[in-house]
Formats: C-alpha cells, sequence, structure tokens
C-alpha cells in the first residue's frame, strides 16, 4: 500500500498517525504543492491524503484512511467516539489555531514545498483562504493571546489520558500544527500529550523548524 501525503497537512497527519502507531506495510509518498493532476487522476479531485490499496484502487478522506488501515491489525484503535469536550475545544480553538500554523506552513521545510513553483502555488492556495498571510503573522501576538488560554483549559483534558482512541486522531494533529509557531506556550500535561502520541505514532513534531 501507498500513502499520498502533504507532510504539513493536519488531515494527512491522521493517516500516518495509524500507520506509525501499527507499523503497518505503507510507503508514504509525496504530492508536490501545485500538483492537481495526480490526485485528480486517482479519486477524481485535488485532495490529500490517498490511500492506494492492495488492490491498486485509491481511497480520500483521512478518517476513512485511519478505519481502513486499523481494520489491518488487532486490536483497533480508532473506534467508539470523540471526546465532547476535546472535540468541542478543538471546534472552539481551530480558527485561531489556523490563522497561527498556515502562514508558516507556507514558509516552511516541508517536502511538498520543495521547488519554487510549489511553494508559490501553496502561498497563492493559503491566501486565498485565510486572506493576507503577512498580517496574519504579524497579528501573532493577539493571536496567542487567543489561543494560550484555551491551551492552559485543555491542561485537564489531557492529563488523564494514557491510551491512543478516536479523540487523538482529533485532537494531535491540530496541536502539532501549533508547533511551528515559535515561543507558543504549552503546559506540562498538553507537552507530555505531544511527547507521547509523537513518540507512539512516530510522527515529528514541528519544533525545530517553529518560527
Amino acid at each position: 500500500m501507498k500513502l499520498f501525503i502533504y507532510q504539513h497537512c493536519p488531515f494527512c497527519l491522521r493517516a500516518q498517525m495509524i500507520v506509525g502507531l501499527k507499523s503497518l506495510p505503507v510507503d508514504i509518498d509525496i504530492i508536490m504543492e501545485g500538483d492537481a493532476e495526480t490526485p485528480t487522476r486517482m479519486v477524481g479531485r485535488k485532495v490529500v491524503p490517498i490511500l492506494q490499496k492492495e488492490d491498486g484502487s485509491y481511497m480520500p478522506e483521512s478518517m476513512d484512511i485511519v478505519h481502513y488501515l486499523d481494520s489491518k491489525q488487532a486490536p483497533l484503535v480508532a473506534t467508539g467516539t470523540v471526546d465532547a469536550a476535546i472535540e468541542a475545544w478543538c471546534k472552539q480553538v481551530s480558527k485561531s489555531a489556523f490563522n497561527l500554523a498556515v502562514p508558516r506552513f507556507t514558509k516552511g521545510d516541508f517536502a511538498e514545498l520543495a521547488t519554487p513553483q510549489a511553494r508559490e502555488a501553496y502561498r497563492l492556495r493559503e491566501e486565498k483562504a485565510f486572506g493576507d498571510l503577512e498580517q496574519l503573522i504579524a497579528d501573532t501576538p493577539a493571536l496567542l493571546a487567543d489561543v494560550e488560554p484555551q491551551l492552559a483549559a485543555l491542561e485537564p483534558l489531557v492529563a488523564e489520558r494514557d491510551t491512543i482512541d478516536i479523540t487523538d486522531f482529533i485532537l494531535f494533529p491540530v496541536l502539532r500544527s501549533l508547533t511551528i509557531v515559535k515561543n507558543i506556550h504549552f503546559g506540562d500535561q498538553v507537552q507530555a500529550y505531544l511527547a507521547r502520541i509523537a513518540g507512539a505514532t512516530g510522527v515529528s513534531l514541528l519544533t525545530e523548524q517553529a518560527m
């Protein structure tokens, strides 16, 4: 099997998590930003992640891929329902979190941005979705003032989490995206959570390229 992703993409991260968690024999391939032809040929539209299954057919949609790969090896982990409090937290923080992360993604060290053309295609795509990216970077202090109290409120919600379940496929990608923000403050419990999930899934955080 082969998984096609962007390295920065939080939705792609969900599929990478289950691959790493279960040490599944899945090759990881990068689709370049600006390449609409490849995913359209596979699934009829420009989207990632995409899984090429054993029979050669293609599957889009991150959680569909998670459930499919989860079924390949017991025990199942992506089962049950998402913790309601954490799901609400993700919805509340999402806008400010991605206003912080996305402008930095466009400047980041990701394989899908390895050419000037790919980086510019991505910048233009996100500018269309998010507006003036440089202004968002300038707004970092105000955005952090919104996000950091919400990170503090997350502390007790993750303090007792000691197993991996479906909730982590929703929460961890949001938090990992925020690790690209320099000097953001994560509390002790959130830091421990990030380290634990990253270690279990083999997914690297973005701290080393934080800006």
